[in-house]
């Protein structure tokens, strides 16, 4: 066999006459290595990770037993196996080494045939350790890439859910891309307070900004003629369209049925798209919910929606500036939202203002 494709066995044994019957034994199969101590053996395996160690126990710089010690302690040599081979024959040092995590022990005088056996049997158990732990890292790599082809296909499936809502509505434009990043910008300073820091997590902000794109999910229930209409509502048109919070639960509830176990996304999703329109004085709807009793994904969600609203033009609107939004957002702050959300908003409003601008609507002739 050439040597380049032979297991290297080290052997550290203080005594030269033990060094060359190891190799009369092992040559032929194996690419044999020789240390005469441990400090020559550590340099030996810093150049070259040998597959298996025969080690003495006896020697006069460091004793086997410590040599073993370091080597399992190490990250880079702790799953080399390691034999001892020594005149300690009694029961007590062969559970020590083992304890030290050796594989084997075979005692002096040797015999040629076990040693050869014993070395080709833990050489073929590295080998199959080996080969398990490479295939278990490509399942983890292929779990790890199916999963986010999953992540991604969740996402394109939310927003193309939101945006068949939207789609009703022509002059939203890009308004679920904005209010997403909004969503996701306004959580994350939230999260560098002591109040939430324990809760927004980055797999909980991560679902609230994948659940936003369903925040006018229910749209799709509205009828044309009050969803579509040029001037103001009349009272019961407005209340057929703040319907469309209870439409959005529903349809998100009747999904997260079909799964028979509950998802982050779809929990914030429902918390979103039913109570994005409740205000902190307990004056908005469906619920009249008032204060901390609106979920934080849906308190969140009303400021991005709220300043997408105001600085976009609308067919009874026309857009309002940056300033003039941010403005009107504060003037909200107490009646209409959370004021530590508005506080941390005003905060980062040039965020807010980055975003709209990246994600601006394209004006067609």
């Amino acid at each position: 066999m050439d040597n380049n494709n032979k297991a290297t066995i080290l052997a550290v044994d203080d005594t030269p006459t033990n060094i060359e019957v190891v190799k009369g034994v092992l040559a032929e199969d194996y690419l044999v290595q020789a240390a005469l101590n441990a400090t020559v053996a550590f340099k030996i395996i810093e150049k070259r990770k040998p597959d298996l160690i025969l080690l003495d126990i006896m020697m006069p710089d460091i004793d086997g037993y410590q040599v073993c010690k370091q080597l399992k302690a190490c990250a880079e040599t702790r799953d080399i196996p390691v034999i001892f081979l020594t005149a300690k024959s009694q029961e007590v040092d062969e559970t020590k080494g083992l304890a030290l995590g050796a594989v084997d022990y075979i005692t002096k005088p040797i015999s040629p045939a076990i040693l050869k056996e014993r070395v080709k049997n833990h050489l073929l158990l590295k080998a199959s350790k080996d080969q398990l732990f490479q295939q278990n890292e490509m399942l983890e790599k292929k779990v790890l890439e199916r999963t986010q082809r999953l992540n991604d296909l969740q996402d394109v499936v939310m927003v193309a859910m939101g945006a068949l809502a939207e789609s009703r509505d022509p002059e939203t434009g890009n308004h679920i891309r904005r209010t997403q990043k909004y969503v996701e910008t306004l959580a994350r300073e939230l999260a560098l307070l002591d109040k939430y820091q324990a809760y927004l997590q980055p797999s909980v902000i991560s679902a609230m900004a994948k659940s936003a794109p369903l925040h006018d999910i229910g749209k799709v229930g509205i009828a044309d003629c009050i969803l579509l209409k040029p001037g103001s509502l009349t009272h019961d048109e407005f209340e057929e369209m703040k319907n469309h919070a209870v439409y959005g639960y529903d349809a998100i509830c009747a999904a997260e049925g079909s799964l028979h176990y509950a998802d982050n996304f779809l929990v914030f999703a429902k918390e979103i798209a039913y109570s994005h329109h409740e205000k902190w004085d307990g004056s908005g709807y469906p619920q009249g919910l008032s204060g901390e009793d609106i979920p934080l994904s849906a308190r969140i969600m009303a400021i991005a929606d709220v300043y997408d609203a105001l600085i976009s033009e609308r067919v009874y609107k026309p857009a309002f500036s940056h300033e003039t939004s941010v403005g009107m957002i504060w003037e909200g702050r107490g009646s209409h939202f959370d004021p530590i959300l508005v506080d941390v908003f005003i905060a980062n409003a040039d965020k807010f203002r980055d975003i709209a601008e990246t994600y601006r609507d394209v004006l067609s002739d």
